[in-house]
């Protein structure tokens, strides 16, 4: 029997239009159309954003029985799907560059600039710079000081040196710096920017997409709709301006910000403060440091901005189980 891998998206439920879901189960059904009916994945993992905005959940799936392909995109309607592991926003994007790059024409790829479709330029020397202006392609650096650039849609670019900058402006991207003082910078929609690396920038004006910092002194922003900025060092901030986003932080003395409507700025490292636009809600951990100088947490609270008890555009901190204001 024909088997195809891909990646599937759910809500934070596990449901998928209206069919809940669950981890390491198979499911099987009598017809499958995409968009229609059976049960669906898509081969390329950039894909699933177009579905689900970045702040879903994600599993590597496996398709088998019968088929039938969207013509628009990977998606794949089938008979029966069996759900692998959940994986990480991040693994999304590292499945993207690699599909990318599997799928390549040959003959491809062997200059470090290409403008055809479903080219790779690479390069692993220092201040390189590679660049695609077509659909379907990959730039990759792994020296420092290096440039990935792509202008084409679905495309990736990826640093894994120092001081690298990984940037897309077409639809459907991935851009992502492991290496530290790097910025990855997409300006499509359902786009992706990841950072690993110390004093890092990973920004999205596009809706649907997804700024990650993991690294320290990083920033994340989104200002399209449905966004998430999400950082997990120190000394970060996660910023969003469109509506339904969220902003979240888990570093040492970080700060979340949202101004879209239906948003939420998290806060929920030591010291970290978050605000909002009126009708948004915050969300903030308070820390506190036992006999053995180790920092547990205190508590955790939400509050909605009224625009009275607790002010717009206003940072708060939450202290003695209070939200303060601070400046």
């Amino acid at each position: 029997m024909k088997k195809i891998k891909g990646f599937k998206a759910f809500g934070k439920d596990m449901t998928c239009r209206g069919f809940k879901y669950e981890f390491g189960k198979k499911y099987k059904t009598k017809n499958a159309k995409a968009c229609e009916e059976g049960f669906h994945l898509c081969q390329y993992p950039l894909d699933l954003l177009s579905y689900y905005p970045p702040a879903s959940r994600f599993a590597e799936v496996e398709g088998s029985g019968k088929f039938d392909k969207n013509k628009e995109d990977s998606k794949v309607a089938c008979t029966e799907i069996t759900i692998g592991a959940e994986i990480t926003l991040p693994a999304i994007i590292t499945a993207s560059v690699d599909f990318i790059l599997k799928h390549l024409k040959k003959g491809k790829g062997k200059k470090a600039t290409n403008t055809g479709y479903q080219s790779a330029a690479t390069n692993t020397g220092n201040h390189s710079a590679a660049t695609n202006t077509g659909d379907y392609s990959a730039a990759t650096n792994t020296g420092g000081c290096s440039a990935a650039t792509n202008t084409g849609n679905r495309s990736a670019a990826t640093n894994t040196g120092y001081r690298s900058a990984a940037t897309n402006t077409g639809d459907c991207s991935a851009a992502t710096n492991t290496g530290n003082h790097s910025a990855a910078t997409n300006t499509g929609d359902y786009s992706a920017a990841t950072n690993t690396g110390n004093h890092s920038a990973a920004t999205n004006t596009g809706y649907q997409s997804a700024a990650t910092n993991t690294g320290n002194h990083s920033a994340a922003t989104n200002t399209g709709y449905q966004s998430a900025a999400t950082n997990t060092g120190n000394h970060s901030a996660a910023t969003n301006t469109g509506n339904h986003s969220a902003a979240t932080n888990t570093g040492y003395r970080s700060a979340a910000t949202v101004e879209g409507k239906q948003s939420i700025a998290c806060g929920l490292g030591i010291e970290s403060k978050a605000k909002g636009k009126k009708g948004c809600w915050l969300t903030l951990a308070e820390w506190k440091q036992d006999k053995s100088l180790e920092w547990q947490i205190k508590d955790v609270k939400s509050v909605k901005v009224d625009g009275k008890k607790i002010k717009e555009d206003v940072f708060y901190m939450l202290k003695n189980k209070k939200f303060v204001e601070i400046d």
